[in-house]
């Protein structure tokens, strides 16, 4: 699913109008519809500060839209900051190695 789309789904779940969530935000109707539409310019582009009070208007997981929007989380930037090997042999593993791991982990909702 892609970053507007989300958004739709999460607005429409809220019982919200993009005007609703437009004046919420402090932006016109036309920047939300562009950015449920995926018709952004690269200017245009949410920042994590928007991102980041979008989740909270929309009960949102903050970390799943910023990853959408792809923008990597505070949170998870410093983990690679501080472990950079780690996360570039990661990134480095098949589909199949990846699942292996995550089910050893007893990540809830991984798919399998």
């Amino acid at each position: 699913m892609q970053f507007g789309e989300r958004v739709r789904v999460l607005r429409a779940q809220q019982a919200m109008t993009q005007q609703d969530l437009a004046d919420c935000m402090g932006v016109s109707v036309s920047y939300i519809s562009k950015v449920e539409n995926g018709k952004l310019h690269f200017g245009d582009y949410p920042s994590e500060k928007f991102i980041h009070k979008l989740a909270d208007e929309l009960k949102a997981d903050e970390d799943e839209l910023l990853l959408l929007a792809d923008k990597v989380p505070g949170s998870i930037r410093k983990r690679i900051r501080q472990r950079p090997e780690l996360f570039r042999r990661l990134a480095k593993l098949d589909n199949a190695t990846l699942d292996s791991l995550a089910a050893s982990l007893e990540i809830p909702n991984w798919p399998k």
